[in-house]
């Protein structure tokens, strides 16, 4: 009987173990990127409801350091008020950290940020959009499963800035995106970012 009890409070303690060791590493994460990953802030992306493979590969990049991480304050938590960037955030984090991550933030619901968009530039946009960046990015960039990332409510300044980094070279473009990305031209980039950011 003992043995059973035994066995039973280790499997509850594994079972219990990831989930608080997700919290811990996601507590983290909050200072910038808000509550449950829904950002507050426009120059930081809501991260809740990605894909897991996305975010994985997101964070992998940062340890790489292959894309660019802009320095940010921290908004909230024991560090507000300091500056903090992803390299520094993913220093420590080891690939089993990583998916941990990734799954946590996989695990929850996406949340639209409220926020105003010019209609003109938008609808130039989604035109864009439809031509260039739709096989992709399916249903206007809302679809997890791309593993693309969720553009459909994003932040627009957070979207303006990556678009240009793309744009310029200084973020690492997937070859399948180069060709389309050719088309777009720097005066596009605000049009799509309204037209991802208009999405309610």
């Amino acid at each position: 009987m003992n043995k059973l009890i035994g066995v039973s409070l280790l499997v509850v303690g594994l079972s219990v173990a990831p989930s608080a060791m997700a919290a811990d590493l996601t507590a983290a994460c909050a200072g910038c990127h808000g509550v449950d990953g829904v950002s507050t802030d426009a120059k930081v992306p809501t991260i809740s409801g990605m894909s897991a493979e996305y975010l994985k590969d997101v964070l992998r990049q940062y340890k790489k350091k292959t894309r660019p991480a802009e320095e940010v304050t921290i908004a909230a938590g024991d560090k507000k008020g300091t500056k903090s960037d992803m390299y520094k955030a993913v220093a420590d984090l080891s690939d089993a950290d990583i998916a941990t991550v990734a799954n946590a933030f996989a695990a929850k619901k996406f949340v639209r940020a409220k926020q105003a968009a010019d209609a003109a530039l938008a609808a130039k946009g989604k035109a864009i959009h439809d031509k260039l960046c739709e096989k992709c990015h399916t249903e206007g960039g809302s679809v997890a499963d791309d593993d693309a990332g969720i553009l459909a409510g994003q932040w627009i300044p957070y979207l303006k800035a990556q678009l240009a980094d793309y744009k310029s070279g200084k973020r690492p473009v997937p070859s399948k995106m180069q060709p389309k990305l050719d088309e777009v031209q720097p005066g596009d980039l605000d049009a799509l970012a309204n037209y991802y950011g208009s999405e309610k």
